[in-house]
């Protein structure tokens, strides 16, 4: 789901937290030692992100948000903030020459070079965190949601 979050509707807000959850408490947010990324450049994306991203600027930056149930990718034009709300259960993650993450036919390739060792370490964080709700929701135990 990719929206337009720049006045931060409730309608949308309740939508995100129903995918993806409310945000993590400030207790979880120490003990995770934080629940953002840094801001990373896009090198390359989908054909319905890229149009969402401005053609003005030459730089364009996002960042991702950890979710108890998934993330947020947000990115900015010059007037309007978008979201991108992605499920665990529909999250995928590649590490090549690039940072990428992919959902349901869209794409964003983040600059892998720019803060290498922090980048590194908040994707390893992720791909923690998905995995630990896959296994808690979709093992087939007694507690799965299956």
């Amino acid at each position: 789901m990719i929206v337009d979050y720049s006045k931060r509707p409730v309608r949308v807000t309740r939508e995100i937290n129903g995918l993806v959850g409310k945000s993590f408490s400030l207790k979880s947010r120490f003990s995770m030692r934080g629940i953002g990324s840094h801001r990373m450049k896009i090198e390359k994306s989908s054909g319905e992100i890229f149009l969402k991203l401005s053609k003005f600027q030459d730089i364009k930056y996002g960042s991702v948000e950890l979710r108890p149930k998934g993330i947020i990718v947000h990115f900015k034009d010059n007037l309007k903030h978008w979201v991108w709300v992605i499920p665990y259960y529909k999250l995928v993650l590649y590490q090549t020459d690039y940072d990428s993450i992919h959902s349901e036919g869209n794409f964003i390739n983040f600059n892998k070079v720019s803060l290498k060792q922090t980048n590194t370490k908040f994707f390893r964080k992720l791909s923690n965190l998905r995995l630990e709700f896959m296994e808690a929701n979709f093992s087939g135990g007694p507690n799965s949601g299956i």
